[in-house]
């Protein structure tokens, strides 16, 4: 690789790393909502049948948190490589084919629509918190503005990890398949 392109790349791919751990970060603490999901859809179910009540806040808790779940925790899923993807070719390519790929991908699909929903999204979310949105059920949770805001922040982490990732490509094609500080998200028996 080029000498004057070591710098760069080097700064590059600390970015990147600094952009995974906190996609990472993200992605873990989300994934504890999962945990109250679940114990608040017991609870929901046990006051519905055995005491035939029920509050719509409670059944708005389990979807608010499943929407901020699935948004926050997208890009750790790119970062962890486990998004959905056709691999009949990219299984078995090389890891330069797969770089390739990978940068291909994040620069042609990833991150226009990540522009796309962050543009889109901005005015949403921004008239919601003019009107401090809340829900519309009677009994519903207040603060439905917040989790609009979710949206543009998927937007902008899923754009952080399509950069990440491209740099990371770039590096493999430049023969330098190194990556300071990347996080091994991966379990290991």
């Amino acid at each position: 690789m080029a000498i004057g392109l070591m710098k760069p790349l080097t700064l590059l791919l600390r970015f990147s790393a600094l952009a995974e751990r906190i996609n990472v970060a993200v992605g873990k603490t989300v994934a504890w909502l999962t945990l109250f999901m679940v114990v608040v859809t017991c609870v929901v179910v046990v006051f519905r049948y055995a005491f035939s009540s029920g509050w719509i806040w409670m059944q708005e808790m389990v979807t608010w948190a499943h929407g901020i779940v699935f948004m926050l925790a997208a890009a750790y899923t790119l970062s962890c490589d486990e998004h959905v993807r056709v691999d009949i070719f990219y299984r078995n390519a090389s890891p330069r084919r797969k770089a390739l790929v990978d940068l291909v991908g994040s620069l042609l699909l990833l991150l226009p629509v990540c522009l796309f929903l962050l543009w889109s999204s901005l005015d949403y979310a921004a008239a919601s918190w003019s009107v401090t949105e809340a829900s519309r059920q009677t009994g519903g949770l207040p603060g439905l503005f917040l989790l609009k805001s979710v949206i543009p922040l998927t937007a902008l982490m899923l754009a952080l990890q399509g950069v990440a990732m491209a740099v990371r490509s770039i590096a493999i094609l430049l023969g330098s398949d190194t990556h300071p500080g990347k996080p091994d998200t991966r379990k290991r028996p």
